[in-house]
Parts: structure tokens; sequence; C-alpha cells
């Protein structure tokens, strides 16, 4: 029997991370392989040079071929940049058949009347997410097919997107001559390798510090509620430090990840790091912790506004699970706690056996996870709505 192989690909603003893994017989998942590339033609998540952007996937195939020894053709791609959004939408549509049973035909109407509402020149939907169905008035309805009704209608929230982006990403994909087998908007991409069903029915919010973005995804009795992402990351951190100490970009970097902490330093004033002439540098940990913890209490302030326009400031059971590159900073999730007045933790891969522990690497992982999910949960009509929604997309994306 042919094993089957799923590969992930996760554009960030300062690496490209790509994953590998098998299907087990179990229905599990099997990491073969995560690999990782210097980013290039990506800005804040979003790839602004094609060309530049699939030279660097391509030498990632190789480097990810090299270790699985798996031929890679395909790959799930994540989708990011603050240009992503979300909106709540409703839609409504009288039941076809004569007999009153609610078909697939009639699930995959409501959900297309749900998405049809103006967007801006330049935007289009990505992909809609029901959050219930009402039949004939009776709410909080998962799976209408078979009930008996005059009228079905459903709650959706549609992600949506800046047209050129999505265009930006396909062709640096496919120049780098893989095929795209789905998109997933970033912000999803770790919720679905780090949340249990039972802190998805409670209330939790998801926060990926990238390089360059923060994103936010809220869930709530398992279905997604709210997305955003700010346009504003771990990156900002490092220009804070090289504009305080006037220091060069890449020693900014050095100095956050081996002497920063987001609550002060308590310790020794002046710290010593060696440079590679030789010479030290010679700075206030006390001024560097206060740069850090600046930047990181606007990134929460951030956050709180979009719980707010939620109703959910403080108000989530589940807490809040931090991942990305960021979630490295030492008492991150101390600080968080105390901004977001909810129960912080860092995120770790849900079901995974894998020896990369680092919370940067939960968004490509998560995109495994998502799309296991995805077959294993989705319906036969949503499946095949999401496939024809997304290959329409992909083709618009080329018309001129």
């Amino acid at each position: 029997m042919k094993q089957r192989i799923l590969v992930a690909l996760d554009i960030g603003t300062n690496s490209l991370k790509m994953a590998i893994a098998k299907i087990k017989e179990d229905g599990g998942l099997e990491i073969l392989g995560v690999v990782e590339e210097p980013s290039s033609g990506v800005r804040k998540s979003v790839v602004v040079r094609p060309e530049e952007t699939a030279k660097r996937i391509a030498s990632l195939v190789r480097k990810a071929e090299q270790m699985t020894s798996v031929h890679i053709k395909e790959v799930i791609v994540s989708l990011g940049g603050s240009r992503l959004f979300a909106v709540s939408s409703h839609g409504l549509v009288a039941v076809s058949r004569a007999d009153g049973d609610i078909s697939k035909e009639d699930v995959d109407r409501v959900l297309q009347a749900a998405q049809t509402f103006s967007l801006s020149q330049n935007q289009e939907i990505l992909e809609a997410y029901p959050t219930q169905y009402v039949v004939d008035g009776e709410e909080g309805i998962r799976e209408p097919i078979g009930m008996k009704a005059v009228r079905l209608e459903t709650d959706v929230i549609a992600v949506c997107l800046f047209s050129p982006d999505l265009k930006n990403l396909t062709a640096a994909v496919l120049e780098a001559n893989l095929e795209i087998a789905g998109v997933v908007p970033s912000p999803l991409a770790a919720a679905y390798g780090m949340l249990s069903a039972q802190e998805k029915e409670m209330g939790v919010a998801v926060v990926e510090l990238g390089a360059g973005t923060t994103s936010l995804a809220v869930f709530e009795e398992e279905d997604l509620k709210h997305i955003a992402i700010l346009p504003v990351g771990a990156e900002n951190i490092t220009h804070d430090i090289a504009i305080g100490l006037r220091i060069e970009h890449d020693l900014a970097e050095r100095i956050k990840t081996e002497f920063g902490t987001c609550l002060g330093s308590k310790g020794k004033r002046m710290e010593k790091i060696e440079l590679a002439n030789g010479e030290t540098f010679t700075f206030s940990s006390k001024f560097v912790g206060h740069i850090i913890e600046e930047r990181v209490k606007e990134i929460f302030q951030l956050l709180n506004k979009e719980l707010k326009k939620l109703g959910k400031q403080g108000q989530l059971p589940g807490g809040v699970v931090i991942c990305g590159g960021g979630a490295k900073l030492p008492k991150i999730a101390e600080f968080a706690k105390k901004e977001l007045k909810l129960p912080v933790k860092i995120g770790s891969a849900k079901g995974l056996i894998t020896l990369q522990e680092d919370p940067a690497f939960l968004g490509v992982l998560g995109l495994l996870v998502g799309n296991l999910q995805d077959e294993e949960s989705t319906s036969v009509t949503q499946k095949s709505s999401r496939t024809a929604g997304f290959l329409k997309k992909l083709l618009k994306s080329f018309i001129p």
C-alpha cells in the first residue's frame, strides 16, 4: 500500500518552514522532517517578490527531500499578512425538496448565500467557516442534512484577503515547481496544531507572535469566532533595540535573543557582548528590558482591543495560547497574563511526535494537523465546495 505524504509550507517574514509527514495506519501523523530557510521577497508575511521567494522555496524543497528521501510535489501553504481579515455574515435559502428534507445541495446553497456580500476592489473571500445552521428558526444546529424544514439559514465567519497577496503567493509556489493542495489562513494554522476540542469549546485565543506580524484566532463552542492580524511583531522589538542602542540590526537581534526579557532586568545594570572583530559592546540590560517591555505591551494592548470588540476581554475560560518565534522571549507568558488578565501558556504540538519543540514551528506543524482534521471531519458537500472554491480563486488570480 502506497504511503500517504503531507507537506506543509509556512511563509514567514524572516524564514520559510517546511514540514513533511506520513499518515500512519491508525490515522495519526508521523513527522518525517522539518526544515527552515531564510525568507527572501517576503515583507510582513506577504510575498512581494515571487521570483525571489520561489528560489528560497526550491532550496527548502531540496533540503527536505535530502532529509526525508521523499519526492515533494504539492504543499499545503499558509497565507498571512495584515490584509487578511474576517467578516461575519448570514445566509438564508428555502429548502428545495418537495418532502422538506434538507439536502447537501441546500447546505451548499446556503453557504454560498452567506458569502454574497460586497467587498472592496481587489478583495475576495478565501474561506467561509460556518458557526451554526438555523433550521426553521431553531438555532445551534451543526449538521442539518436530513432534517425537515422550509427555511435553512447559516452564520459564517468569512476570511477575506487582498487578492494580489494570493496571486503572489501562488506564483511563488508554482514557480518553485510545486502544486498547491490548499491555502490556510495563518492565524488558524497554529491553532490546528495546538488546541484541544475542550479548549475550543470553553473559549480560547491563539496568539502567534511572528517576526513581522502578530495573529489572533478566537474559538468558542468549538467554532472560529474571529481572526485578526496586527502589522507588528518580534522584528519591531529588534528595530527598537537597534535604534535605542544605535547599533546594527544583527547585533540588536543577538542582544534580544541572549539578554531580552519582557519584565525588565533585575540583575546587573550593564552587560557585555563580544563582537565578531574581537571587541566588546557594553549596554544597559535595564534599558533593553524597558525597550522590549514597551513594545510587547503595545502588542498586547492591540490584542486586547480585538478581544474587546468581541466582548471577550478577560472572558475566555480556556485562556490564551502563545506561539511563534516571539514566544521564546523570556517571561512573555507572565507578561501576557498580566496584560490580558487571562490564563496564558506557551503552546506545544498536540498529538504529534516530533523532535521540533520550538514554538516558531507550531504554525507549519499545524498546517499538517489541520489538513488531516479537515479530511476526517468535513462533510463531502463542504469539502467539494471548498476545493472548487479554492481552484476558482487560484485560476482567477492569474486572470488579468
